[in-house]
């Protein structure tokens, strides 16, 4: 028996919802998440003085800006949702995309779920355990279990209300943020602060190539979110203009605001305690707020619950391009037909996030999804190259220097190669062979199109189940 569901004349579209400060509000929620909380003694730590932490974490704000501005360039010639995978698949063809969205689907996205929702967890549960050096592991997962369902009901609801509560967890970020630097600032004022971090400032500075890629890792896992506006291209209101100016407001701001912060972290805490500290904006609040620094956790936790909102929303938009494109399954291309919400890809996202929740430590994933990360940055940045070299003559609505991309580029091959050089882990191999994996997969899912029938029955059932259907792209 056959099953056939007829759909002629449905011409489903993911709605276009997000406007030019919903836009700004996705990509500043999703960079503002945990890292500004916890990464700034990583970055201290590799770099060994605090005026070299600073550089750092201004080149790494440079480089989200210049990265951005290629990605914009790359937004307005190639149109559609997905970001890196989309332009990827119209440049350099169907395996590197594929490729690309098998890491980026089945690790690097879940992963970066999995990371934040666990230190939301822990911010969220320290109240209750209070005195404890160590909490309760089941505790910990299950919290982040039940943050990341809670936000996949959430995006399933309603796109809207997925993007307000983005916008609402920002303000609150934004101004927590704005709390630190002003009480760094009195600090200053009242000549309570530790200057001599600022008159030693570059005092023991590592000379360690692979150092200082670590160091850079642990500061750009902070800025990890500037490009999720490109995986929600269908879905922004005029893109072609908005895109721009999203991306050029956000990243300043948010750079700004993480290097007063830090400088507000080094003028209140001495170097022992900011190298013993194992979350340094409590270690803060507890020596400049007294009473009132049960704010800095709370402030923390509706961070972290923003950016695990915001990275569900985009990257559940990439998993639905990918098998609108034949690279996933069928079923995850499809939108609720009533509520026009990609639910099937929503689901998969949170299920595949919920399996790496269970192994996960926040610490030790962050190294290896930045090093993941710019692989892929530096494969899209060549896409942008390769349209200057063979493409000359296409209508371009929006284009950076050549050398923005020049530098993008090398930085990338930098940030992959250096700590592989000069500190080799056996982790960076298991990436590289679950990257080739992609290959064997590839051939026999995609080219060879091998699907069982068992697959196309579940497919049709489950979309019925779920009050699903196909999509037209919604691209101008």
């Amino acid at each position: 028996m056959e099953y056939q569901l007829d759909l002629r004349g449905w011409k489903l579209k993911l709605r276009r919802e997000i406007g030019l400060w919903s836009a700004v509000s996705l990509i500043a929620g999703c960079m503002i998440g945990s890292g500004i909380f916890m990464s700034p003694q990583g970055v201290l730590v590799y770099t060994g003085s605090p005026g070299a932490s600073l550089v750092v974490w201004a080149v790494c704000g440079l480089l989200a800006t210049m990265g951005a501005l290629c990605y914009a360039e790359l937004g307005a010639l190639v149109p559609k949702s997905g970001g890196e995978y989309a332009y990827i698949l119209q440049i350099f063809g169907s395996l590197p995309a594929f490729l690309v969205i098998y890491t980026f689907v089945l690790l690097f996205r879940p992963a970066a779920i999995a990371a934040v929702s666990l230190s939301f967890a822990e911010y969220a549960v320290a109240p209750f355990y209070p005195g404890c050096s160590s909490m309760p592991q089941a505790v910990l997962k299950g919290v982040a279990a039940t943050c990341i369902l809670l936000l996949m009901l959430v995006n399933c609801w309603s796109s809207r209300l997925a993007t307000m509560l983005t916008n609402v967890c920002t303000v609150a970020k934004v101004f927590s943020l704005l709390v630190i630097v002003g009480g760094g600032a009195v600090v200053l004022g009242q000549g309570r602060g530790y200057t001599e971090a600022f008159l030693f400032a570059f005092h023991n500075t590592t000379q360690q190539a692979g150092r200082i890629g670590m160091a850079f890792y642990q500061g750009l896992w902070s800025f990890d979110g500037w490009n999720n506006v490109n995986y929600v291209v269908e879905e922004l209101k005029n893109p072609k203009q908005n895109l721009v100016w999203a991306l050029m407001i956000a990243i300043p701001l948010v750079t700004s605001l993480y290097l007063l912060v830090n400088i507000s972290y080094l003028l209140v805490l001495s170097p022992n305690e900011i190298l013993s500290s194992n979350a340094m904006a409590v270690s803060w609040g507890n020596q400049v707020l007294g009473a009132w620094a049960w704010l800095v956790p709370l402030a923390v936790t509706l961070s972290t619950f923003g950016s695990v909102n915001g990275t569900f929303f985009g990257g559940s938009r990439v998993c639905y391009v990918a098998a609108r494109e034949g690279h996933m399954p069928q079923l995850l291309s499809m939108v609720h037909v009533h509520r026009l919400t990609p639910t099937p890809a929503l689901i998969f996202t949170a299920a595949v996030a919920l399996v790496l929740v269970i192994p996960g430590n926040f610490s030790t994933i962050v190294n290896f999804l930045s090093f993941l990360g710019w692989m892929t940055y530096g494969t899209t940045i060549g896409c942008l190259l390769y349209l200057r070299i063979k493409k000359k003559n296409l209508p371009r609505p929006y284009k950076v220097p050549t050398i923005i991309p020049v530098i993008m580029l090398l930085a990338s091959l930098y940030l992959v190669l250096a700590p592989i050089i000069d500190h080799p882990q056996i982790e960076f191999l298991y990436i590289f062979l679950f990257l080739l994996s992609g290959i064997p997969v590839y051939f026999l899912l995609v080219y060879f199109q091998c699907q069982p029938k068992w697959l196309q029955m579940a497919t049709l059932y489950l979309q019925l189940l779920l009050e699903v259907a196909p999509t037209t792209k919604n691209v101008d």
